[in-house]
């Protein structure tokens, strides 16, 4: 299309022109290489083109932004005529520049069902090249890929299917124009069938007229009515347009002046590919080239070489009528209209301002991803294997090949479930490396093989070797079900055919592991389609895989809400390590299934030099109430074997005839039950009158008459644990009443009681229970009671330096005295976990009971327990909820009333918003090393977090 222009343009245009000189006109068609990130003498020959010889264009090469935009306002001082910036950015700036975004390659787009997505990475791509001063990209690659051994365009192409090349290049197009970047077709007349790279030589294009008009000039017929303002030519020998011998496209007159502009009334720039490419270097001299190439149609040359001598050459060509001055004035003309609808009527210096970070942008970040999510490609997947669904029954391995240790993709993997990983940084390629993996795979059931840094090269077979081959059939001959990831190109699957579960992921970038890892547990959904053709799958091919309702990961753009806003909890947290708040935390932010923030601050200790991990597992203190003891509750009302509107006494006869013989439990979860508040002679009693402990009810080694464990060497006798429960059962009950009924008072004993109900249930101790039937199903293996029992070497935050009862610094055991001397296992305390998996668990409960494809809870079960409350009690069954006299330390006043979560003593606190499909989880060790700093209320830390978190949705 011929840039559109009014009367305004037409008066700027006549302004310019008619002031040029002959050589001011020629130097309009070079658009010379130029890069940031070479010499002075390199920028002072730049110079000289533009201030000698009045270059009309740069295109840049490597370099960085901001390099590149010094290097452009330079340049742009310099001309008397602002020039044309371009770009060779197919997949973005990053192609070129350092510090700068690559999105994924047109192969991997070509997988995509909604073009809608090709134009906003084209609009984000436009917005950045406009903020660099750049008013060309020489993209999208519009070539049919239908040959599989291409070496040049490959995974550049959008594919093989015409109509789906012509859209996605089509929306590209429209993406970038709409930021007025002219975009550009190549490289016509079609570049998708040949065996040979143009970089080094000239290609022969061996279709028929049928097949060169019906399928290679498809997508250029549909991108130049669909207002496409730049072509690309390439060096490419067509015989059926033009069959004298080895002329490349760019030059012939047949393919460029009657095919392109009479035949397909292309009326906008057309440009040369690069002029010192080996498919062109070899059609004579520089200077007679770039000759040829002017009066065979082209409008602007690209990297042209001998600028002076093609000067001289082409006036001359004018002067003795080779080449007509209409022909020059036309094309000149034409150029300047480009130049002015790009904007360079008005030519501003690019503002240095802030300049990496707009081109780095959290919603480009957020667009990146999205394409990645939505072009991973599931081709097999026997018996429904993915997503991984029972986690507890799974037994993963996973074998990275050719990537590094602390990869993404098996970062990634480890988020979901417990995760041996192997990795390879090399090729898998002897036979000893095939039987030393084998062994190290174990009794895995299922093996995730990942292949990185594949070959672009089918000749090269992608980079797969034989071995590799070999170690898929051996896990199959063992049994083991096998999932394979392909990080390459999608030509490679046909290499895969033994594995049960096949993938492609395209290419190997952080967000694509981070996709296709998603993938696998359910995080996310599969919809990409074959972009090509390759073994048993054909174009178009691509199984649905339906997200099981895990935790995905995404940016905080792709969930509404703002990052730089959520940035501000940084600032937060720095100030509380630097007033010392607390020693350090875990933060986890997640909305809409994804986890936006997730960050780990400060150290286990002030003085200590361990940094907090997400890996570090911290005393869950009450939030036990609701992350077990709650769970365990709404799962028995559930399977109809509790009845909460039931006396207590029904499930524990020796309440009967006790003050307690009346408590109903309901009034349990609504604190309103009568208990006292708190119960020290619990753990008081186990003391001596004068200080220390009663030695007969504890040892400094375990057997089997001392089994409790309250302290990380300190031991207690079995016996104590009925003995607390007894004790419990004789307590006094508050004397606290509202409308002759016992008031709301937050009692530990309540969610004691309610232990002991549900162990009388099941006949299993709680922690046992909650482990088999809700922790494992879902995945979850840090959160748990008794850590220094269930792990070799956990990485516990230290709590108190406990010098009154126990007489030691606290790492491990629980905090809690009453929790303690029962071994650390209580309804109210005792749980241990970490953020991320303590926020898995409350999105089952914000999902109403399914996680993951498993079912926890029948779907009212949450709301209702969540939102039911009582007259005398502010608290929903179990759950806390919104009041401004008791929550205003932890809350933000936008919480919805729907809102329910709860704290824990040792400096923790979560929260579950269904309005706005919210979950914040907040975890630290404020205790250490005394309880009494309390500063975690008074700077109300979590709930100026929490207003955080809500000032970030948009």
């Amino acid at each position: 299309m011929l840039a559109p222009v009014d009367s305004s343009a037409e008066k700027w245009i006549d302004s310019v022109f008619t002031t040029m000189t002959p050589e001011q006109k020629v130097g309009q068609f070079f658009m010379v290489a130029t890069f940031s990130n070479r010499h002075a003498n390199h920028y002072q020959y730049i110079e000289h083109l533009i201030q000698n010889y009045h270059i009309g264009g740069l295109i840049f090469f490597q370099g960085g932004p901001h390099r590149q935009a010094l290097l452009t306002n330079r340049y742009q001082s310099l001309s008397k005529i602002p020039m044309l910036v371009g770009i060779d950015g197919e997949w973005g700036l990053g192609m070129r520049l350092d510090s700068a975004m690559d999105f994924p390659k047109q192969m991997a787009l070509g997988a995509l069902r909604d073009d809608r997505l090709v134009y906003q990475m084209g609009d984000e791509i436009g917005r950045q090249c406009r903020r660099l001063g750049i008013h060309i990209n020489f993209a999208p690659v519009s070539d049919v890929n239908s040959n599989p051994a291409n070496p040049v365009i490959g995974n550049r192409s959008f594919g093989e299917s015409k109509e789906n090349v012509a859209r996605k290049a089509s929306a590209y197009m429209r993406g970038l124009q709409s930021n007025r970047i002219i975009a550009t077709a190549k490289h016509f007349p079609g570049h998708g069938d040949t065996n040979l790279d143009s970089h080094h030589t000239l290609p022969v294009i061996s279709r028929s007229a049928e097949q060169l008009h019906n399928i290679d000039l498809y997508p250029f017929r549909r991108l130049i009515a669909d207002s496409l303002m730049g072509v690309v030519t390439g060096h490419l020998h067509v015989p059926v347009v033009d069959n004298r011998p080895a002329i490349a496209a760019t030059l012939s007159d047949k393919v460029v002046t009657e095919l392109l502009k009479k035949e397909l009334g292309f009326r906008g720039l057309v440009f040369t590919d690069a002029m010192n490419m080996g498919g062109i270097s070899r059609a004579g001299r520089p200077v007679d080239v770039n000759l040829k190439a002017l009066i065979a149609g082209n409008d602007i040359l690209l990297y042209p070489e001998n600028i002076k001598e093609a000067t001289a050459a082409i006036l001359n060509a004018v002067q003795t009528g080779q080449i007509s001055q209409e022909l020059i004035d036309e094309k000149v003309r034409k150029i300047l209209r480009a130049k002015y609808w790009a904007g360079l009527n008005n030519y501003k210096p690019i503002s240095m301002v802030n300049l990496e970070q707009d081109l780095n942008s959290p919603e480009a970040q957020a667009l990146k991803q999205e394409l990645c999510n939505a072009t991973v490609t599931v081709v097999e997947n026997n018996n429904d294997l993915l997503p991984i669904a029972r986690l507890d029954t799974a037994r993963i391995a996973s074998i990275a090949i050719g990537a590094e240790w602390n990869n993404t993709f098996q970062k990634t993997l480890a988020q979901y479930a417990p995760i041996k990983k192997i990795t390879y940084p090399d090729k898998v390629s002897t036979d000893a490396e095939v039987n030393e993996i084998v062994a190290s795979v174990g009794d895995a059931n299922v093996v995730i093989m990942s292949f990185h840094r594949m070959s672009e090269s089918a000749y090269r077979k992608f980079g797969v070797t034989k071995a590799s081959l070999d170690l898929i059939n051996r896990l199959k001959q063992c049994g083991t079900k096998v999932v394979v990831t392909a990080f390459g190109s999608a030509y490679s699957l046909n290499q895969f055919t033994a594995a049960d579960a096949l993938i492609c992921g395209y290419q190997d970038f952080d967000e694509m592991q981070r996709a296709t890892a998603q993938v696998i547990f359910g995080g996310l959904g599969a919809e990409g389609v074959m972009p090509v053709s390759t073994g048993n799958w054909k174009i178009g091919y691509g199984k649905t895989v339906v997200p099981a309702g895990r935790l995905a990961y995404g940016t905080p753009e792709s969930v509404g809400m703002n990052a730089t806003k959520l940035k501000q909890i940084d600032q937060l947290m720095q100030t509380a390590l630097a007033g010392k708040v607390v020693p350090g935390s875990q933060v986890i932010v997640a909305r809409k299934g994804k986890i936006v923030y997730e960050k780990y601050f400060g150290k286990l200790t002030y003085a200590g030099t361990e940094k907090v991990t997400g890996e570090t597992l911290y005393d869950l203190a009450s939030l036990t109430k609701v992350l077990s003891t709650l769970q365990a509750t709404m799962l028995l009302h559930d399977r109809k074997q509790l009845d909460i509107t039931q006396k207590a006494s029904v499930y524990l006869p020796e309440l009967r005839g006790t003050n307690k013989q009346n408590i109903v439990i309901q009034d349990l979860l609504w604190h309103q039950s009568g208990m006292v508040s708190y119960y020290p002679t619990t753990w008081d009693r186990t003391r001596l009158p004068g200080g220390g402990l009663k030695p007969t009810l504890y040892s400094a080694t375990p057997d089997s008459a001392y089994t409790l464990q309250v302290a990380p060497n300190l031991w207690a006798r079995t016996a104590l644990k009925d003995s607390v429960w007894k004790w419990v059962v004789q307590s006094p009950m508050s004397k606290k009443i509202d409308d002759g009924r016992p008031a709301y008072v937050y009692s530990d004993l309540n969610f004691l009681m309610l232990q002991k109900i549900v162990e009388r249930i099941t006949k299993l101790p709680l922690d046992q229970f909650v482990e088999q039937e809700i922790y494992k199903p879902l995945g979850l293996v840090s959160i748990g009671f008794t850590p220094l029992q269930r792990f070799a070497n956990p990485r516990c935050a230290p709590t108190e330096n406990d010098t009154y009862y126990r007489n030691t610094l606290l790492i491990g055991t629980v905090h809690d005295q009453m929790a303690a001397v029962q071994g650390g296992v209580s309804g109210h305390a005792g749980l241990f976990g970490n953020a991320r998996d303590v926020a898995a668990l409350l999105q089952m409960n914000l999902q109403r009971g399914e996680y993951g494809g498993y079912r926890v809870l029948q779907p009212n079960t949450v709301p209702y327990f969540s939102q039911t409350v009582s007259p005398r009690s502010h608290r929903s069954l179990g759950w806390d909820r919104p009041n401004p006299e008791t929550s205003s330390v932890y809350v933000a006043e936008q919480a919805s009333e729907r809102s329910f979560g709860h704290t824990g003593f040792t400096g923790n606190v979560v929260w579950v918003d269904p309005n706005e499909e919210l979950v914040f989880v907040f975890l630290s060790n404020r205790i250490h090393p005394t309880a009494a700093n309390t500063s975690i209320n008074t700077t109300k830390l979590r709930r100026k977090i929490h207003e955080v978190i809500y000032s970030a949705i948009e």
